[in-house]
């Protein structure tokens, strides 16, 4: 079972190389003759009905499946019996920070999950919290603009906190389209974190067994350091 990484953006959902792949590995773990039970992890500022309803109809198209929505309004906690009887997991996006406050709860059944083989899609603030050192939001490094404001989740300084720890390097999202990238570049550079990748949107990194792969429209920055400094390069597509 993988790990999708999904950088945002709004085709995604109509590529079924992302969606689809992800639909089928819960498939795979429901039991016999039963549609796979997928657990939606939503987190909005308001009832989040629409969202929700885009997520159902997305999933839908993507293979006969359940959505079982867990909506919670930003600065709301989920419980541990929200994670009862899934076959895969789905955390949306919005502000990162209001989902790692909701998402704080079931960290380490998560990990425990995923390393038990359920399948993992995070969406942009999914994506980014399943780092175990996570990137949630800012815009400045010691005062100094490393993206666009745009990009600050609500805080000014770039923020580095535990996330849910699935992956150990950091993920940064929406990557050519908000100009986040660079924020990555900085924070590795001031040692926030040791580096990580930075997905495009309609995009998503893979994380399996055998690897990563790369599916969707866009790219995958990778940012490392070396002796002479930081390194960008891409994560090759499958």
């Amino acid at each position: 079972m993988s790990i999708h990484l999904v950088g945002g953006g709004t085709r995604f959902a109509h590529d079924t190389t992302i969606l689809s792949a992800f639909v089928a590995e819960a498939a795979e773990r429901a039991e016999v003759a039963t549609v796979p039970r997928i657990g939606v992890f939503l987190v909005t500022e308001d009832d989040g009905l629409e969202y929700a309803a885009r997520v159902e109809s997305e999933l839908a198209l993507a293979g006969p499946c359940e959505a079982i929505v867990r909506l919670r309004v930003e600065g709301g906690h989920y419980d541990l019996s929200d994670l009862a009887g899934l076959d895969a997991i789905y955390v949306g996006g919005g502000l990162t920070p209001a989902y790692a406050t909701a998402l704080e709860p079931l960290v380490g059944e998560l990990r425990r999950l995923v390393a038990g083989g359920t399948p993992y899609l995070g969406y942009s603030a999914g994506a980014a919290l399943a780092a175990e050192q996570a990137v949630v939001g800012g815009w400045k490094i010691g005062g100094v603009a490393v993206s666009p404001e745009e990009t600050g989740e609500d805080l000014e300084e770039v923020t580095v906190q535990p996330g849910i720890g699935l992956i150990d390097i950091a993920v940064d999202v929406h990557a050519a389209q908000w100009g986040t990238l660079g924020r990555l570049v900085a924070a590795t550079e001031a040692g926030l974190v040791p580096g990580g990748v930075a997905i495009d949107e309609n995009t998503a990194l893979v994380v399996s067994e055998s690897g990563l792969s790369v599916v969707g429209t866009g790219s995958v920055w990778q940012v490392t350091t070396d002796d002479a400094g930081v390194r960008v390069s891409t994560v090759a597509p499958s």
